[in-house]
C-alpha cells in the first residue's frame, strides 16, 4: 500500500503545476494514509484533520436537507493564491486532500489526476 500512495505522491507533484501539498485521509477516523508537502511550513495532515470537519459538516447539511440522493463529490476553497480541492472518494470513505498554487494549476487537468487516483485508493485501502 505504502509503495501505491508514494507513487501516487510523486505522480500528482510532477504532473500537477503549482503542486503545493497532499494528503489521503479516512472520514470516519480521520487517520491520515499519506502526505506530502513540497513547502517545508506547509502541514498537510493538519491541513486535513480541519478540512475533515469540512467535509463532516457538508455531509450534515447534506443529511439535515434530506438529500438522500446525493454525495459529495469534490469541495474546492480558493484562497487569494492557493486552490484547496477535497476530493471524496464514491464510497464518501476517504478523501484527497490537495493544495496547489493557483497562478499555476490547470485544475482540469488536476481534476482528471485525482479522479483517476480516487478509484484506485479506494480498491487498494
Amino acid at each position: 500500500m505504502s509503495d501505491f500512495l508514494t507513487q501516487f505522491g510523486e505522480d500528482l507533484k510532477k504532473n500537477v503545476p503549482g503542486f503545493i501539498a497532499v494528503s489521503v485521509a479516512e472520514i470516519a477516523s480521520g487517520m491520515s494514509y499519506y502526505s506530502q508537502s513540497v513547502v517545508a511550513d506547509f502541514d498537510p495532515e493538519l491541513a486535513s484533520a480541519y478540512n475533515l470537519e469540512v467535509v463532516k459538516a457538508k455531509m450534515n447539511a447534506i443529511k439535515a436537507l434530506g438529500l438522500k440522493e446525493q454525495v459529495i463529490d469534490n469541495i474546492m476553497i480558493t484562497l487569494s493564491s492557493q486552490m484547496h480541492i477535497i476530493d471524496v472518494s464514491d464510497n464518501q470513505e476517504y478523501f484527497i486532500y490537495l493544495a496547489v498554487d493557483s497562478t499555476k494549476a490547470n485544475l482540469g487537468m488536476t481534476k482528471s489526476i485525482l479522479n483517476k487516483y480516487k478509484k484506485e485508493i479506494v480498491a487498494k485501502l
